[in-house]
């Protein structure tokens, strides 16, 4: 019996991850695409399984385990779309709790404050972009990796290299920012004194290898790029893009009702800031002079490295997940600096909570009825278009409806721009959709059905789909 306390008493965060990572599960589960979870490389996909159709340099991206992800639902989409996706991404965030778990243990932090940390991770509203996305295997994977290449790193002794250089290339190869880890690892290791400085300058330049190792692979193997503007980098973009991350990070808040303007309430976005508050101000504000200390300034460097690509290039709350183990870090040394885990610190700690049990649960089912969306216009399109059509031109009339991230989507995205019907046919028909999207006007929808009209005389195709905001109406030939 003593012995089930002691389990209980130092890993209760953990037996906490463990049930309730089934209930986080189930209400992911019925989340359905949206957006370009329709079109990306995680989406069923039917090709033969040829090397270079799916583990080349594609597009903009080289991600192997996503295109593995791709094929596997192409077996059954019906059956595995998008549910193989989720069991991935929360298999990844429950691998990724423990691994975070382990990483405090080594970096010397006590047991109390390794829990609260540890379930804070799991819970955390910023992961939520993550947790609920269809597409997102590549972000929790490369950060589990990641950490345990980091693991290997500081553990291993003799041969180290040889395990941990293999591990940086595969958290690489299931996202980009991977290859960050290269040089988090040195650096994470000297802030906590895992290393000296000599060794230190040794392991960049073996980073700054892999990386060219990397971007050797890139020019040499077959590919075929394609740079969407949104990845081209600007100084104003970066800018925008390190205040999300700042806001994303560290300050929990229902983004909803904040950002949202259609579901705007500022007095309940208040309400989940006051009760986060008491235990941001324990964790970041009252021990503030800690982040001056070497192994804080590392950690936020580490940060600053892990998120560099995308606040280069293009940064929504999904890609905040590449920094919170590095948060984690932070919370865990102000938590430990206590001598006492007070009664104010347990009611801030319980406050932090369940206002991120509720933000959580508001985001989850926003994601749910957005998905819902998407599915009730493509059985509309369906039943109108009546018979199976081979070829379907879409005209979207550009939609006001704001948007934020994953959870609220403009409805035409959510449609998948025509892709939804596709999945509703099980991938039957139609088989080829093009679209455009044309200005919204008081005229829109008239200058909308005579393109329709022009296209079905001037062009190969059976029907034409308009769509304007949730309503579609159907031109057949």
């Amino acid at each position: 019996m003593s012995r089930i306390k002691h389990v209980i008493t130092r890993h209760w965060a953990i037996i906490l991850v463990l049930l309730l990572t089934p209930f986080l599960l189930g209400t992911v589960l019925p989340i359905l695409p949206t957006h370009d979870d329709w079109c990306g490389t995680t989406t069923p996909d039917f090709r033969p399984f040829f090397i270079k159709e799916h583990f080349l340099f594609y597009g903009y991206h080289w991600r192997p385990f996503d295109t593995w992800i791709g094929y596997v639902a192409g077996r059954n989409p019906q059956l595995l779309f998008p549910t193989w996706n989720h069991c991935l991404v929360i298999l990844g965030h429950l691998l990724c709790t423990l691994a975070v778990y382990r990483l405090l243990g080594k970096l010397g932090f006590k047991t109390s404050a390794i829990n609260i940390v540890t379930l804070c991770f799991f819970l955390l509203p910023a992961t939520m972009a993550t947790v609920t996305a269809i597409d997102s295997q590549n972000q929790v994977f490369a950060l589990l990796f990641g950490i345990v290449a980091f693991l290997v790193y500081i553990q291993k002794k003799r041969g180290k290299y040889y395990i941990w250089i293999p591990l940086i290339f595969l958290a690489t190869l299931c996202k980009e920012n991977g290859l960050m880890w290269a040089l988090i690892c040195p650096i994470l290791a000297f802030g906590f004194d895992f290393i000296d400085q000599k060794t230190l300058k040794k392991d960049i330049l073996v980073s700054i290898s892999i990386m060219i190792a990397y971007a050797l692979a890139i020019i040499i193997l077959p590919k075929d790029i394609i740079i969407h503007p949104e990845y081209e980098p600007g100084m104003m973009k970066v800018v925008k893009n390190s205040i999300k991350f700042l806001f994303s990070t560290f300050l929990t808040v229902d983004y909803i009702y904040l950002l949202h303007t259609p579901s705007r309430n500022l007095l309940m976005a208040l309400g989940s800031i006051l009760l986060t508050l008491p235990f941001g101000y324990y964790v970041f504000i009252k021990k503030a002079k800690l982040l001056g200390e070497k192994k804080m300034l590392c950690t936020l460097l580490c940060m600053l490295i892990a998120v560099g690509p995308h606040l280069l290039t293009t940064f929504s709350m999904m890609h905040t997940y590449a920094g919170l183990a590095f948060l984690c870090i932070i919370m865990a040394n102000a938590i430990q600096s206590y001598q006492i885990i007070t009664k104010p610190l347990i009611g801030a700690f319980l406050l932090f909570l369940t206002a991120s049990f509720c933000i959580d649960s508001h985001l989850i089912h926003a994601s749910v009825k957005s998905g819902l969306v998407g599915k009730q216009m493509a059985r509309d399109a369906i039943r109108k278009t009546g018979t199976p059509v081979e070829n379907v031109y879409v005209v979207i009339i550009e939609d006001d409806y704001p948007k934020l991230s994953s959870f609220c989507v403009i409805p035409n995205e959510a449609f998948g721009w025509g892709w939804a019907a596709r999945y509703e046919t099980n991938y039957q028909w139609p088989v080829v959709i093009e679209d455009t999207t044309i200005e919204r006007s008081t005229d829109a929808y008239k200058k909308a059905k005579a393109l329709g009209l022009e296209t079905l005389r001037e062009k190969p195709f059976d029907c034409v789909w308009i769509i304007n905001h949730e309503h579609i109406d159907v031109i057949k030939r």
